[in-house]
Parts: C-alpha cells; structure tokens; sequence
C-alpha cells in the first residue's frame, strides 16, 4: 500500500499527524498514537496493524 493512500485514508477516519521524526510519522487518534514509517511503500500487515492501533477500518 502506497504511504499516501494510508495517511489518506488516516484522516479520512479522524486521525491527525501529531508530528514529524526523521523515520517515522506519529498519528493520533481520540488518544491513541502509533507510528507510520516514512517509506513510500508500506506492506498491507503493517498498514492493518497502524489501523487496529487506531481503531480504524483497513480497507485495502
């Protein structure tokens, strides 16, 4: 899964990015925080994981 459909589809549910490091973009939602890699591909296990942290709906 592309990195910007993920941050996309992030938002697109409530999540907002919090903030930039040098490897990894942290998003949070009601709360909750996870990371997202700053890669331009990122694989489907990893983006459901980045989901479930955040309690949102994967939809590949």
């Amino acid at each position: 899964m592309k990195r910007s459909a993920l941050i996309r589809h992030l938002k697109h549910h409530g999540a907002y990015l919090l903030r930039e490091g040098r490897r990894h973009s942290i998003f949070v939602r009601s709360g909750l925080k996870t990371q997202v890699p700053r890669h331009t591909e990122i694989l489907d296990e990893l983006a459901k994981k980045i989901c479930k942290d955040l309690f949102i709906p994967f939809v590949r």
